[in-house]
């Protein structure tokens, strides 16, 4: 789940069921909290940020990444 204009931001949170919380700071307007999202799980994964992909849920708080 995303969470944009968070002030808790950026933080990613590991639930018990191994879901994935994802507070961002950008607000999602013009994709901003999307492309905020790639580029933190990027950094939390330890990967370049063109292996992380939205699948699915661009306009949605749950995505499938």
């Amino acid at each position: 789940m995303v969470k944009p204009g968070s002030k808790k931001g950026p933080l990613v949170v590991v639930g018990e069921d191994g879901t994935f919380t994802v507070f961002l700071q950008q607000r999602a307007v013009d994709g901003a909290a999307n492309e905020g999202l790639v580029s933190l799980l990027a950094q939390h994964f330890g990967v370049a940020k063109s292996k992380v992909t939205i699948e699915a849920g661009f306009a949605s708080r749950i995505k499938r990444v």
